[in-house]
């Protein structure tokens, strides 16, 4: 495996060493540079801005939280957006995700509710309605469904487990309830995100439609370092790269997919609420 270097703009992979047959890699597909909200950018329709920072260890919400219940309530926009580091899918990817709000399926982890918040620079940072947000992510052993065996861990695979996506709501916002993802060799925990516009929804997931983001999110990692020392991350014996020590992560904190966090109860094993704010260029 190599060590890949990305940057915020085209890159390549060092994600894992499967074969390339089984990824869907187009790089003929249309990307575009991302924006995602920063301090400048207030909620529109009374929404928070989320994911400006990381979360604080000890009482489990983030550095930002003040500022961001703050901003619950206000209708301003602002056309001032901050770059957002665009990286590859992965080779874990896989077409015709589910849409649905939970995607879990019976994997064992600590829950986390995500909220994304889609925000369309081409339209004053306005909140972007009917994009669909698809995220997907290793189970605790750091196993992808379609691909197990990975990181050396034989389970059953259906091909579906923590995969599916949610379309927005008129206020740019959805929701998706997961696991807290595990570990495997070469990559720091993270999660792998793609927004699609002009989907068109079939029984349980979707068609066409356009690729205007393609990121990933990443966690705290001291509230990592806890959670993937307990059972049934524990588990997992296979070696763990560190946020610092990541290939794709630039340290850039929320303009680099670090989400913000709020501990659900006294007990990592509580799980917790992982918000951000996306911005794309619809023009």
């Amino acid at each position: 495996m190599t060590g890949n270097t990305e940057h915020h703009n085209e890159t390549i992979d060092s994600d894992d060493n499967q074969q390339p047959g089984k990824h869907r890699l187009d790089k003929s597909m249309k990307r575009r540079r991302v924006l995602i909200g920063g301090t400048a950018v207030a909620a529109a329709g009374g929404l928070a801005v989320a994911g400006f920072a990381s979360a604080d260890t000890t009482s489990g919400e983030t550095a930002s939280s003040a500022e961001a219940e703050a901003a619950a309530g206000t209708s301003t926009t602002s056309g001032v957006c901050t770059l957002n580091a665009e990286v590859t899918e992965g080779p874990y990817s896989l077409d015709g995700a589910l849409v649905r709000e939970d995607i879990r399926e019976d994997k064992e982890g600590f829950e986390v509710q995500y909220t994304f918040t889609v925000v369309d620079q081409a339209n004053d940072c306005a909140p972007l309605a009917d994009a669909l947000v698809e995220i997907w992510h290793c189970d605790a052993l750091g196993e992808y469904s379609g691909f197990v065996g990975g990181n050396g861990h034989q389970e059953e695979d259906n091909g579906t487990f923590l995969r599916g996506g949610q379309l927005t709501d008129a206020n740019g916002q959805c929701g998706i309830t997961s696991i807290w993802p595990g570990h495997y060799v070469s990559r720091a925990v993270h999660v792998h995100m793609r927004v699609h516009t002009e989907v068109t929804l079939t029984d349980d997931s979707y068609t066409g439609g356009e690729v205007i983001h393609t990121g990933q999110l990443f966690f705290d990692p001291d509230i990592n370092e806890e959670i993937q020392a307990t059972s049934p991350y524990s588990a997992n014996t296979t070696k763990e790269t560190t946020l610092a020590n990541d290939s794709i992560y630039d340290d850039g904190g929320a303009s680099s997919g670090l989400l913000t966090l709020t501990a659900l109860g006294s007990s990592v094993s509580d799980g917790y609420k992982a918000t951000i704010t996306v911005g794309v260029d619809s023009a």
